[in-house]
């Protein structure tokens, strides 16, 4: 008998433990959970950088996302470059494909997106444009006046990016002062429409071999740009137009607007001062910035004498394409560029 009761005493007092270990747990929860009402900017980006380590999403390497936007099933790759520390906010880029192309396409290795991401510490993003086809090939933009399926549609794509950005910033540790746009082609004038329509979103943007085609740009505030183009484009003709290599069905597209134009326009409504002043310049290529802009805003032209319709230092040749000048690097150029106007 005194066994037994010794027993059952233990045993009161074991579950009386157990309850009071409970309720101490349940207060630190209800803590935590409160927190972040009242936590400070410190406070939210560490809760962010917990909530990466334990997402998928958060790990070193390339993840395809999957959700839906105005009624169209999206997609995007995400890259997470080695050794990012998720206590920091890391920088963000977007990375768009040129018109006909895809996601992996964009992140492939002809374009080194991914390798300068791992080098510079970026996280970098390659969503997938508007298709008829089911497994998201040949994609466009819809850049305003071009091109294709996806302006013919009228996609929001605008929308489509800060939906993105913004599930993002839900699963990573982003910097929101560093979101920075880049694209090919029609890739890069969907570009230029975020710099008109988003430029509380998006910093700063380095367009390649796509021009300025957005109606009715008036930004909220000044954006800085950076343009890259090759003076023989055969597809985006540098002195405007659609050249002989561009979409075959000439109602895709539109005639594009001439380099100069686009720059000569950014630097009016950055209410850039004073003539431009050339800060590369090397064989086959020179770049020239006008620097005094409102709000710290710059506004950049890299030209390449060669290249055509390419990312310069693009690894591969397009059949029956010019091989992709080598003169300056396009990823390297845009991420000084983007680190310059930011102070970094």
């Amino acid at each position: 008998m005194a066994l037994h009761a010794a027993r059952g005493s233990a045993q009161r007092a074991l579950r009386r433990a157990v309850h009071a270990l409970a309720a101490s747990l349940l207060g630190l929860s209800q803590l935590a959970c409160a927190a972040p009402a009242v936590a400070g900017a410190g406070e939210g980006s560490q809760e962010r950088a917990r909530a990466q380590v334990s997402d998928p999403l958060g790990r070193p390497g390339t993840h395809e996302i999957e959700w839906r936007h105005d009624g169209q099933r999206r997609k995007a790759l995400v890259h997470v470059p080695q050794g990012l520390d998720p206590s920091r906010p890391a920088p963000l880029l977007l990375a768009f494909h040129g018109g006909g192309g895809h996601m992996q396409l964009q992140a492939g290795p002809h374009y080194g997106l991914v390798d300068k991401a791992e080098r510079a510490g970026f996280i970098a993003v390659f969503p997938n444009g508007s298709s008829r086809l089911p497994g998201g090939r040949l994609a466009t933009w819809n850049a305003g006046n071009c091109c294709g399926f996806a302006r013919d549609s009228g996609a929001d794509d605008v929308g489509f990016v800060r939906g993105l950005v913004a599930h993002l910033q839900g699963r990573l540790n982003i910097d929101a002062r560093r979101i920075f746009a880049t694209g090919m082609s029609n890739g890069g004038m969907l570009a230029h429409r975020l710099a008109c329509e988003a430029p509380d979103l998006i910093r700063a943007i380095a367009a390649v071999a796509g021009t300025d085609g957005t109606p009715g740009c008036t930004p909220s505030r000044p954006v800085s740009v950076l343009h890259i183009h090759a003076r023989d484009d055969t597809h985006v003709l540098f002195d405007g137009g659609a050249g002989p290599d561009a979409f075959a069905d000439r109602r895709q597209i539109t005639p594009f607007d001439a380099v100069p134009a686009t720059i000569d326009r950014w630097a009016r409504r950055n209410r850039c001062s004073g003539p431009p002043e050339t800060v590369l310049q090397v064989p086959g290529a020179r770049c020239e910035a006008r620097r005094s802009c409102a709000g710290g805003a710059e506004v950049q032209l890299c030209i390449t004498e060669r290249g055509g319709h390419s990312w310069p230092g693009g690894t591969t040749v397009r059949r029956g394409k010019a091989e992709p000048s080598q003169a300056i690097s396009a990823n390297d150029v845009m991420w000084d560029f983007f680190e310059r106007v930011t102070g970094r």
